[in-house]
């Protein structure tokens, strides 16, 4: 009788979210088809998400997702445009399969449902969601975020159809991006990157946030570990999508370089920089003179309308008195900077400041920019494994247990590159395996799991696998093992009768030593 009542409010709850779509499109000149396939979107959403919740685990509930993605299309989409390939108009995307215009609130785009679903999670989004006061990964990372993000937010329609749970790695916009958003997303849980993402009030610095949250969980050593890794990745992968990107930031990267080869010598550096103020000041004297003085406003006027192009020419000595006065505004900053460089005290900030902006420009050397990120995603999927266990000692709950199971099976079969997930990738074979062999072990502990030997080496071995297949609920997982000849396989399999069939290792100790189950024998994984 339950079950009949909670599948009537799901029907109510369903039909709400429809009608209050519908009405929202009812007020906007969208065509008839975008409209269908907005609702085709939220149609499948309602089917799959709660398969994707099963699989995830750490994720918004479906009401906010909904919510979120409704509010975006009445709020930031003025206008959708969906145009055929090989048409006319499709000339306007030239590569690309969408484009987005968050000025003018405009999304063009073909007939993709995830391509629609993946712009408009681009459109709600912030451009910047880092502080100024980061140096180049202000941008960097905030781009990183909102890619990772936007990959998320399509997921549920992309991976999940209501029966299955499919990857296709060609599907996702960028790998990179997105295994690097889901180990923040594990590590730090949806909450706290959705809050980061969907912030308005840009007097909060997230990024300290995202520091301390990532002190506090796993300690300063890692902290610095991935901040650093995840800060330098940012940098990577904006080279790698923007090709002038190196060209842009090389005046930048020539001046640093030249205030620490200045600094090197102190006295040397305090002796220019002095030098420099006098220089400034003598600037400042003449500004005062100039203005003060109508005969020499004029000449300045005639001097720098004559070195000026027709379209920058100054039209009057009144906005000529204006503009020096703001240089005049300039140089006095620019003193007060000095000053505060040259004191003992920030002196060492400052040499500081310019080696950790030196450490980020040297990456626009990088010859071989692929070799580089994928060299760098691999170590930061280390530390990122050692974090995970820091979580799973830390467990103190079944349910705490339970969650870091299907994160960690999550995680093995996220696509690493067009060809391998991560449980494939072989660097990081090692790191997989301790991992796994931990939350096993700690499963036992809390007698969560079903023994299958008296072999702790081969029970682990037998368990493994379940980190590596997609049925969807893990507590409705059965196991069986069977010997085939001289070969022993497990078989993974639901009450829905999805089997996976593996060839079970350490056959030397299977033959040798005497087994706690009988083979044959289908036995449920969980308690």
């Amino acid at each position: 009788m339950q079950k009949k009542k909670d599948k009537f409010l799901e029907k109510i709850v369903k039909k709400n979210y429809n009608n209050e779509l519908e009405e929202i499109l009812e007020t906007k000149s969208f065509e008839e088809n975008v409209k269908n396939l907005l609702l085709s979107i939220l149609y499948k959403i309602e089917a799959s998400y709660k398969d994707y919740e099963k699989v995830k685990h750490n994720v918004e509930s479906k009401e906010d997702y909904i919510n979120n993605f409704i509010e975006i299309i009445k709020n930031e989409c003025n206008e959708i445009k969906v145009i055929s390939p090989n048409s006319e108009e499709s000339k306007i995307l030239e590569n690309k399969t969408f484009l987005v215009n968050k000025t003018s609130k405009k999304i063009i785009c073909y007939p993709i449902e995830r391509k629609l679903l993946y712009s408009i999670a681009k459109i709600g989004r912030n451009e910047k969601i880092i502080k100024d006061k980061y140096f180049l990964i202000d941008k960097t990372l905030s781009e990183l975020i909102n890619t990772g993000y936007n990959i998320n937010m399509v997921e549920p329609l992309r991976d999940f159809n209501g029966y299955s749970w499919t990857t296709l790695q060609k599907e996702i916009e960028s790998l990179s991006h997105n295994i690097i958003y889901q180990n923040l997303k594990i590590l730090l849980g949806h909450k706290f990157l959705n809050n980061w993402v969907k912030n308005k009030e840009f007097i909060i610095d997230y990024m300290e946030l995202f520091k301390n949250e990532l002190e506090l969980n796993y300690g300063r050593k890692k902290q610095r570990e991935i901040v650093q890794e995840v800060s330098e990745l940012s940098i990577l992968l904006a080279m790698k999508f923007n090709k002038n990107l190196k060209l842009e930031i090389q005046p930048i990267k020539e001046e640093v370089e030249s205030n620490l080869i200045m600094i090197e010598n102190k006295e040397e550096f305090i002796e220019k920089t002095t030098k420099y103020k006098k220089e400034i000041t003598k600037e400042i004297r003449r500004i005062d003179t100039i203005i003060n003085n109508k005969e020499l406003l004029k000449e300045e006027y005639i001097r720098r309308n004559e070195q000026l192009p027709l379209e920058k020419k100054i039209f009057s000595m009144r906005i000529l008195s204006e503009i020096m006065m703001k240089e005049r505004e300039k140089y006095f900053e620019k003193i007060d900077e000095l000053n505060k460089i040259i004191n003992p005290q920030n002196f060492i900030k400052y040499k500081q400041e310019l080696e950790e902006k030196s450490r980020y420009l040297k990456l626009l050397d990088v010859e071989d920019l692929e070799k580089e990120i994928n060299d760098s995603i691999i170590k930061l999927q280390k530390i990122f494994l050692d974090c995970l266990n820091i979580k799973i000692n830390r467990a103190e709950t079944k349910q705490e247990i339970i969650t870091l199971i299907y994160e960690l099976r999550y995680y093995c079969l996220i696509p690493f590159d067009q060809n391998r997930s991560i449980n494939q990738v072989q660097q990081l074979k090692k790191s997989i395996e301790k991992v796994t062999k931990n939350i096993i072990k700690k499963a036992h502990n809390f007698k969560m799991i079903n023994s299958f030997t008296n072999i702790e080496e081969l029970e682990i071995n037998i368990l493994k696998n379940i980190f590596n297949i997609r049925i969807i609920s893990l507590e409705d997982l059965y196991i069986k093992i069977t010997k085939e000849k001289d070969k022993f396989y497990i078989t993974l399999f639901d009450e829905d009768v999805f089997e996976e069939k593996v060839e079970l290792e350490m056959v030397d100790i299977l033959n040798k030593r005497e087994l706690e189950i009988k083979l044959n024998k289908k036995i449920k994984l969980f308690t």
